[in-house]
C-alpha cells in the first residue's frame, strides 16, 4: 500500500475488541480498498483522512471481526423464513392451526412446507400422524420439518405423490413408519424424507435466486460476514445450487463469504473439480461433510451404550463403519477436509477412529478435519481432538432446551452421561479447537443467540437458572473467537479473516452496545448497527449515537 494513501472508511470507537487481546481496547481502524490498513488511536488516522474518506464515530458501541457461521444451510434456511414455524405450537391441534392458516394464506403454493414442530412440548406427546393433517389439507400436500431437521410430518396427499404406499420399502439408513396394519404413518425418518423433498423442493430459478438474495440480506442485519454451507442430506440436494452461488458472486451481489463442503462419498473426482473451480474470495470449496449419525430424539443418534429409556438400540450409523473409515481415507490420501455429523457419543468415537486411521496410513497433514456437533461424548474421547488436531465445530444455540425437552433428552441418554452433554469447556480445556455456527435452520441464525447460551446454558424458559452442565460454560472472550477466528481457521483463512489486523480482509461488524460492558441477559437484545463485508457498508442501521462526517 502507497503510504499516502487515503482511506474509504475510518472507523472508531472506545470498544475495538481485535480478538488478539482478551478485552476492548479504545481504537480507530483506516480501511483502504478491501482491507485493514491500520489499527490505532484517533491521532495516528489523520494521515488516512482525505476529502472523500467517510469517518464513523461509534462511542462506546463495540466494532469486533464479522461473525463467521461454521455450520448452516442456506437455502434450506431462506425456505423455512418463508414456511410455517410451529415451534410455538403448545399441542397437535394447534400446529394443525398454524398449519391451516398459512395454507389459507398461500393459495398459489403446490406444497404446504413447515419446520420446528416438536411433540414434546405438545400436551399429548405423542408423534403424530397424517390423519390429523388429512382431516383439513386432504387436497394439498404437506410437509413440515421436526425441529431437528432429520424426521418430518406429511398428509396422505404428500405420500401419494411421493408414491409412498404400503408396499414402499425403505431407503438405506431412512425409515417409513408404518401403523399395526403396515399403513405409512405420515412421518418419514432421514434419508426416506427425500421421498418426499424430491417433489416439495421444486422450486423456480427466480425463486432460488430471491432465496438466496434474502438469505444474504438476512445474514447482513446480523452481522454474519462469512458462512460455511454444508452439504445437509439427501433431503436438501435439490437445494444446492453451486451455479447460482456463482452466478451472484460474478454479479458481485455476494455480501457474505461462502465456503462449501458438498457430500463425502465414492466420488472424489467431482468434489475435486468443484474445489478447482470454485475458488474466489467469495465463494469456495473447501472440503467435504457426511453423516455417521442421526439424532437423540429420534433414537437414530448412534451411542457406545444403548439409550436409557430403549435399551434394545444404541443407534446406528449412516453407513457401515467400514465405509466411513474407507471413505476418510482416501479423501484425506487427497488433501481433502472432511466435517463429519456426530451427535452420538458412539458416532464422535468412530469419527475419530477413522481420522486417527487417516493419519496413521496417509501421514500426518494440517488436515483441519472437523466433527460437527459432538453433543455427548465419551470421556475417553475428550482429549482425542486435539491429539488428532480434529475441530469440534459446535452449535451453542442446540442448548436452548425448554425444561421439558431437557428431561426428555437425558432420559434417552441417562443420567451417567448427562456431564458429557454439549462438553465445551472440557473439550476447550484439553486443548481441542472449538468453532462456532448455528445449524440454521434448526436454530435462528442470530450469532447473539448462541453468544447467550454459549456463556449462560440457560434453556428458552430460562431454566435451569444455573444452566445446563454450567461447568461446561465459556468465557466471553473464548466465544467470540469461537465465532470468529476459530470458523477463519477451520476454512484456511485465519490469515485473512477472523480478527481485525493491518492487511485482514475488512468483514467486520459493529454492535449496538458493549457486550464486555453490559448483563449476560441483555446480550440476546444486542443489535447490529454496521456489517462492513470486503470493505463495503452491507447492511446500516439507523442510529443516533453515530456521528457521521
Amino acid at each position: 500500500m502507497i503510504m499516502n494513501q487515503k482511506a474509504d472508511f475510518v472507523l472508531s470507537s472506545n470498544a475495538v475488541f481485535t480478538g488478539l487481546i482478551d478485552k476492548p481496547m479504545p481504537a480507530s481502524i483506516a480501511i483502504v480498498n478491501n482491507k485493514i490498513a491500520a489499527i490505532g488511536p484517533d491521532e495516528e488516522m489523520s494521515r488516512f483522512i482525505g476529502p472523500d474518506t467517510k469517518v464513523h464515530h461509534y462511542s462506546d458501541q463495540l466494532i469486533m471481526a464479522g461473525f463467521h457461521d461454521f455450520h448452516l444451510h442456506m437455502l434450506m434456511g431462506s425456505l423455512a423464513e418463508e414456511s410455517v414455524f410451529l415451534a410455538d405450537a403448545s399441542s397437535e391441534e394447534a400446529a394443525i392451526k398454524m398449519v391451516l392458516d398459512f395454507a389459507d394464506s398461500r393459495p398459489e403454493d403446490p406444497w404446504i412446507i413447515g419446520f420446528s414442530w416438536d411433540h414434546s412440548n405438545w400436551d399429548n406427546k405423542r408423534l403424530p400422524n397424517c390423519a390429523a393433517l388429512d382431516r383439513v389439507l386432504p387436497d394439498r400436500p404437506v410437509i413440515l420439518f421436526h425441529m431437528e431437521g432429520h424426521y418430518v410430518w406429511v398428509n396422505s396427499k404428500a405420500l401419494k405423490t411421493a408414491n409412498i404406499n404400503r408396499n414402499a420399502a425403505n431407503p438405506p439408513y431412512g425409515i417409513i413408519a408404518k401403523d399395526e396394519n403396515e399403513e405409512p404413518t405420515g412421518i418419514l425418518y432421514e434419508t426416506a424424507i427425500a421421498l418426499a423433498t424430491n417433489h416439495a423442493f421444486h422450486f423456480s430459478r427466480e425463486r432460488r435466486i430471491r432465496m438466496m438474495k434474502n438469505f444474504l440480506k438476512h445474514s447482513a442485519a446480523l452481522g454474519v460476514t462469512s458462512v460455511n454451507d454444508l452439504y445437509g442430506s439427501p433431503a436438501m440436494e435439490k437445494l444446492q445450487d453451486f451455479e447460482l452461488f456463482d452466478e451472484l458472486d460474478k454479479n458481485g451481489e455476494l455480501t457474505a463469504r461462502i465456503h462449501l463442503s458438498p457430500a463425502l462419498n465414492d466420488d472424489l473426482e467431482t468434489v475435486k473439480q468443484l474445489r478447482d473451480r470454485y475458488t474466489s474470495s467469495k465463494l469456495q470449496v473447501v472440503g467435504v461433510k457426511q453423516f455417521v449419525d442421526g439424532v437423540l430424539t429420534g433414537y437414530t443418534a448412534c451411542l457406545v451404550e444403548p439409550y436409557a429409556d430403549k435399551p434394545e438400540t444404541s443407534g446406528d450409523t449412516v453407513v457401515s463403519p467400514d465405509t466411513i473409515k474407507k471413505w476418510i481415507i482416501e479423501a484425506d490420501r487427497q488433501g481433502i477436509q472432511i466435517r463429519l455429523h456426530a451427535i452420538g457419543d458412539g458416532a464422535v468415537r468412530l469419527s475419530l477412529d477413522a481420522f486417527d486411521e487417516a493419519q496413521k496410513i496417509n501421514g500426518k497433514r494440517d488436515s483441519r478435519h472437523c466433527v460437527e456437533h459432538v453433543e455427548v461424548i465419551h470421556p475417553d474421547d475428550i482429549t482425542r481432538f486435539q491429539k488428532l488436531g480434529v475441530i469440534a465445530s459446535m452449535q451453542p444455540e442446540h442448548l436452548g432446551f425448554n425444561e421439558e425437552q431437557r428431561l426428555n433428552y437425558v432420559s434417552r441418554i441417562g443420567q451417567e452421561r448427562e456431564p458429557f452433554v454439549f462438553a465445551m469447556k472440557k473439550l476447550k480445556d484439553s486443548g481441542a479447537l472449538l468453532a462456532f455456527g448455528t445449524d440454521y435452520p434448526i436454530a435462528q441464525l442470530n450469532p447473539m443467540l448462541g453468544i447467550y447460551r454459549a456463556l449462560t446454558r440457560i434453556g428458552f424458559d430460562g431454566l435451569p437458572k444455573e444452566g445446563f452442565n454450567p461447568q461446561e460454560r465459556l468465557s466471553l472472550p473464548e466465544v467470540l473467537r469461537n465465532y470468529t477466528l476459530s470458523p477463519a481457521y477451520g476454512s484456511f483463512r485465519e490469515k485473512e479473516l477472523g480478527t481485525l489486523e493491518v492487511g485482514k480482509l475488512a468483514d467486520l461488524v459493529v454492535l449496538d452496545r458493549n457486550l464486555f460492558d453490559i448483563p449476560v441477559e441483555e446480550i440476546q437484545d444486542v443489535q447490529v448497527v454496521l456489517t462492513m463485508a470486503d470493505g463495503e457498508i452491507v447492511y446500516q442501521k439507523n442510529t443516533l449515537s453515530q456521528k457521521v462526517h
